[in-house]
């Protein structure tokens, strides 16, 4: 089996990919080979010298020839310009979302047409889809039948790649599944140009003792689903098999991934109960139009049916998602925790022990 992922050095590129190495597998099946394709190849990337990875370097549109190379299985669409940058540029995101989604369509429709196998393409949306158009209100409630109407380009990019990946499944030209992702939160690393950038600076910023700004207004509230969330749903939906039973995906709508619904002051106030005031008073709220325009017309709260019945739930608390990025990234965090066990979610109190500065 040969499982392509582009954006594979991205953040949740590595972390499909971390999933995948670990077991060697998909879907039962033994992987034979795993191709990483990116722009940008880190230095030291420790999967880049795993015997089972392939790198395919640059622009996918001009690697495809690598990519294809040989029959693929199993395509995950991860690579795309993120919101902030496509409002910024409309050319960069029509190119890096639009455009190269239809030549990976086209090149997987190539492979269909000369008798190969029909690859299964997996492309992650995003809850940008949707936006409360004055003429057409959201529902209270937002379920896959919802009529999207996008307020952003980049909104409109992920649609329209949708669309294609629809009608490419319909013809039989790939076995397209789209999976619409939550706002992920709380990603480490450095920020980032999405718009809702902020909903992980605002907790991973202080935690490594910097300031950070908050854009919105405290009561706003957002659908999140933290990283490993995110990457078990990607990876269900890439594997389940089609069929009308319970545990399989049925017909051809896209999967809004669980959600979780939290207040930006609800996030702050975890923030404050887990690590205290000092690291809490680092977050000062300065509210920016154009981004509270862009994320408030974004739904906040999800019907999780169709998730569910793959056998997906949302994170239980906000304090679980604080509680994993403390774990998974404990070199990034100033203070060291000392999380008291046994305590449920809505209870982290702890031991804070601060060490020197990291900046």
């Amino acid at each position: 089996m040969r499982i392509v992922i582009t954006g594979g050095f991205g953040f949740l590129g590595r972390q499909v990919t971390s999933s995948l190495l670990e077991t060697r597998t998909f879907g039962g099946a033994p992987i034979d080979r795993l191709v990483l394709a990116d722009r940008i190849v880190p230095s030291g990337a420790q999967s880049a010298s795993d015997p089972l990875v392939e790198i395919v370097r640059g622009g996918l549109t001009d690697r495809l020839d690598e990519v294809f190379a040989e029959p693929v299985d199993v395509l995950i669409h991860l690579a795309a310009a993120v919101s902030a940058e496509c409002e910024a540029d409309f050319d960069l995101g029509m190119g890096a979302n639009l455009d190269t989604t239809r030549a990976l369509l086209e090149a997987a429709r190539a492979q269909s047409a000369v008798g190969g196998r029909t690859p299964r393409m997996v492309f992650s949306s995003s809850v940008a889809v949707y936006g409360s158009d004055p003429a057409l209100p959201l529902p209270p409630v937002v379920s896959e039948p919802t009529l999207p109407t996008p307020r952003s380009s980049y909104g409109i990019q992920k649609l329209v790649c949708e669309q294609l990946i629809a009608d490419y499944t319909r013809r039989g030209f790939v076995d397209g599944r789209v999976a619409r992702l939550m706002t992920v939160s709380v990603r480490p690393g450095k920020p980032n140009a999405a718009a809702s950038g902020f909903l992980s600076g605002i907790i991973r910023e202080p935690l490594a003792g910097h300031p950070a700004i908050c854009p919105v207004r405290p009561d706003l509230r957002v659908a999140l689903a933290a990283p490993r969330r995110t990457v078990e749903a990607i990876l269900r939906i890439a594997e389940v098999e089609r069929g009308t039973e319970r545990g399989r995906l049925h017909g051809g709508l896209p999967v809004n991934l669980p959600a979780l619904t939290v207040s930006v002051a609800e996030m702050l106030a975890t923030l404050r109960q887990v690590a205290g005031d000092a690291v809490a008073d680092l977050v000062t709220i300065n509210p920016d139009p154009a981004i509270e325009a862009l994320v408030g017309s974004w739904p906040a709260v999800f019907d999780d049916t169709r998730a569910a019945a793959l056998g997906l739930a949302p994170d239980p608390s906000f304090a679980s998602v604080v509680r994993d990025y403390l774990t998974d990234h404990a070199d990034a965090v100033l203070a060291k925790p000392t999380l008291a066990t046994g305590q449920p979610d809505h209870d982290l109190r702890t031991n804070w022990t601060f060490l020197p500065d990291l900046r």
